[in-house]
């Protein structure tokens, strides 16, 4: 079904919309791949579902994230890794989970290549919270992170280079790194935010 939101129609007319398999085999090099589900509600102002990452995770904990994961051997395209750790992590069916577009990929401090599915979803949802995954989940509207009083650039240095690092401070949560990056890229797409990330966060234009 197309989107009755405005913003969602703009998103999936700007967005390329590609669910060709990965491009090389899980076993091959390259950066570890993920990807990202970028869940949007089918509203005039959509809200994007967030989640706080459990504490006890060795990467990212206490994060805001969006639902996602690495990349499995069963999984032929982004899109199927988007949609399987969505249905694990937030009880997300498959089913409810309309493409509208991507993003081209990103890496993590961490070294993962990810890739952001923007996706239409209901308005009414009952998501069930894996506690190993997420301590919470919530709906944020979009609209949020086309605001530049939130949005802010911080030098982060990991010991060898520094870089500017893009954060979100949204009441005492600090939403950042790639995670900020996807939100920041979606609402100048979404609404001509022009917010500047001074640096190509993309793995390719």
């Amino acid at each position: 079904m197309a989107p009755t939101s405005t913003v969602l129609q703009r998103l999936e007319n700007r967005l390329p919309l590609d669910r060709s398999p990965w491009l090389t085999p899980l076993s091959e090099g390259g950066w570890p791949e993920a990807a990202v589900l970028v869940a949007l509600t089918d509203e005039e102002r959509p809200r994007v579902i967030l989640g706080r990452r459990a504490m006890h995770l060795p990467l990212h904990p206490g994060e805001i994230a969006f639902p996602g994961g690495k990349r499995e051997a069963e999984d032929p395209t982004p899109w199927a890794t988007a949609r399987r750790e969505s249905l694990e992590e937030v009880g997300l069916d498959a089913a409810l989970i309309r493409p509208l577009g991507e993003l081209s990929p990103l890496i993590t401090r961490t070294g993962f290549e990810v890739h952001p599915c923007v996706a239409q979803i209901p308005v009414e949802l009952e998501l069930v919270v894996d506690p190993g995954e997420f301590d919470s989940v919530f709906m944020s509207p979009l609209e949020t992170y086309a605001d530049p009083a939130l949005f802010r650039l911080e030098a982060m240095s990991d010991g060898t280079r520094t870089r500017m690092v893009p954060h979100y401070q949204v009441g005492e949560d600090n939403v950042w790194g790639v995670t900020a990056a996807i939100l920041a890229q979606l609402s100048n797409v979404a609404y001509d935010a022009g917010l500047d990330l001074q640096r190509d966060w993309m793995v390719k234009p």
